[in-house]
């Protein structure tokens, strides 16, 4: 993929493509490209000249056969579970990438909605999209939603809590209050004494 990307960035023709890939070959990759060459030759075999060809040798050389079967394998369970849309449809596309799938856009959106997660998948294919980028758009503006509800309910359910939790804690201290004994009394005096102890200054007042 890099190398494809200088090929692209310096707009390197096709026959030029095999060449320079091949020079700036090392060590076992070197020695492997000129006994290929070699072999093909006694063969009488065509020399390599296009790129996807020489691509093609060098995944069958150090690619093993299992490789693009695992790939297909993680693609196939790929859900989006704890991940957010775009972390999953990164995933997707490195998974089919790698894997060498060339499918339909409406497979892609097919196998895109039914890895996600069921609550964005439920309001999403209630809404018109137009193609597969307008999609994953619509899912990332839906899991936003989802996600900011989400917030809200649990702010105002910690206010809900938090409140009770005052309530119950004044009410205790009021109990606490109305039963601990009159400090400015002495302690052999009951509360019911107390009651009838006039006090001092509604008797000068009387007076």
């Amino acid at each position: 993929m890099k190398v494809e990307q200088l090929f692209a960035c310096n707009h390197v023709s096709e026959e030029k493509k095999v060449p320079l890939a091949t020079l700036s070959f090392r060590g076992d990759a070197m020695y492997w490209w000129n006994a290929l060459k070699r072999e093909r030759h006694l063969h009488k075999d065509p020399p390599i000249t296009y790129w996807n060809d020489l691509r093609g040798a060098l995944t069958c050389r150090h690619i093993p056969s299992l490789y693009n079967r695992k790939l297909m394998d993680k693609l196939q369970r790929l859900h989006q579970r704890n991940m957010s849309v775009e972390e999953y449809w990164q995933k997707m596309m490195s998974y089919i990438k790698r894997a060498g799938i060339n499918e339909e856009n409406h497979t892609t959106i097919s196998r895109f909605l039914s890895g996600l997660k069921l609550e964005i998948r439920n309001k999403v294919e209630l809404l018109p999209y137009r193609d597969l980028n307008d999609l994953i758009q619509l899912s990332i503006k839906v899991e936003k939603q989802i996600l900011r509800k989400q917030s809200s309910q649990k702010q105002s359910s910690y206010y809900v809590s938090y409140d009770k939790d005052e309530i119950q804690r004044g009410e205790e201290h009021i109990k606490e209050i109305s039963l601990e004994p009159s400090q400015n009394l002495p302690k052999h005096i009951s509360h019911t004494q107390a009651r009838k102890i006039p006090c001092f200054n509604t008797l000068v007042m009387i007076n």
